[in-house]
């Protein structure tokens, strides 16, 4: 392997990555004619074909794709590797990526980062919004947060926040038209605001637990959002029942806005967790988030 193929093999793992020459060379810094004839110079080495190409979209061969999944943990281990050796500078600096939903954005993670950032002015945290289950490794990210019981067996999770869990709530003047839901089964009768999951695209199932029985159940209604907050507005102002949160609903419960219902059957999730590939090291600067986001209650 000559030493310029180095080079190639990583234009080829961005290429496969993006699926598009356009946003690899964007990446890359390079143009996309010089990008494209690099990778046919590396086929023409390696006597096979990496990639299909057509006017809109590119995709692995069977070769390309068995070449991308056998280099990319590679490299990610030795990216992994050199940014270990910023732990020789005085200061932890770098950019840390974090995908998690606007609930633990709001009510976890941030309200312990605003605390602890000031005193690390080298350290940019990208904060990703977003309440589908990203693959944080295909899509470059340092880390994730999600549920305790959501992690996949082959991360290092880190306990951040305590257990909590849904209220299904809705406005009394919605009640008193419509009636109460004795069982979630109920809720098949009634108004709901959905929630629409970003990764597979489809509404979230309602999640409940009493005695060990657990039930899910798929609402219907006239609004969906992916933002806890909109929901909250919406259920105030009488568009049917959410499912939401407690701590983001409490207040509205106390001042009487909300009113709950099927308290018995909403048993607590496992808290927040944060989460990122098992690599021999992390960063300094992804240190001290970890630190700063573990839960000491």
């Amino acid at each position: 392997m000559q030493r310029e193929d180095m080079k190639d093999l990583l234009w080829f793992l961005e290429v496969a990555r993006e699926q598009s020459f356009t946003k690899a060379a964007a990446t890359l810094g390079t143009s996309q004619s010089n990008l494209s004839y690099t990778i046919k110079q590396l086929e023409a080495r390696l006597g096979v074909r990496l990639l299909t190409r057509t006017t809109r979209s590119v995709a692995t061969t069977e070769a390309g794709e068995r070449l991308f999944q056998s280099l990319a943990p590679r490299f990610q281990e030795i990216e992994a590797d050199l940014a270990g050796l910023v732990a020789f500078r005085d200061k932890p600096s770098g950019t840390v990526r974090l995908t998690l939903s606007d609930h633990a954005l709001q009510m976890t993670v941030w309200p312990k980062l605003s605390r602890v950032l000031s005193n690390y002015p080298d350290i940019k945290v990208e904060l990703y919004s977003d309440n589908g289950m990203r693959n944080i490794v295909e899509e470059r990210f340092d880390a994730g947060v999600r549920l305790g019981e959501s992690v996949d067996k082959d991360m290092i999770a880190v306990r951040i926040g305590p257990d909590w869990r849904l209220r299904a709530v809705a406005s009394p003047d919605y009640f008193s038209q419509r009636g109460i839901p004795n069982t979630p089964q109920d809720l098949v009768e009634h108004d709901c605001i959905n929630t629409r999951q970003a990764t597979w695209g489809g509404f979230y199932t309602w999640e409940f637990e009493k005695d060990g029985r657990e039930l899910r159940v798929r609402v219907d209604g006239q609004l969906s959002f992916n933002s806890s907050i909109s929901q909250i507005d919406a259920a105030v102002k009488g568009y049917g029942i959410a499912y939401i949160p407690e701590d983001l609903v409490s207040e509205h419960i106390a001042a009487g806005r909300l009113q709950a219902v099927l308290d018995d059957w909403c048993e607590p999730f496992t808290g927040y967790h944060l989460y990122y590939a098992s690599r021999r090291q992390i960063s300094p600067a992804m240190a001290v988030i970890v630190e700063a986001l573990r839960h000491r209650g």
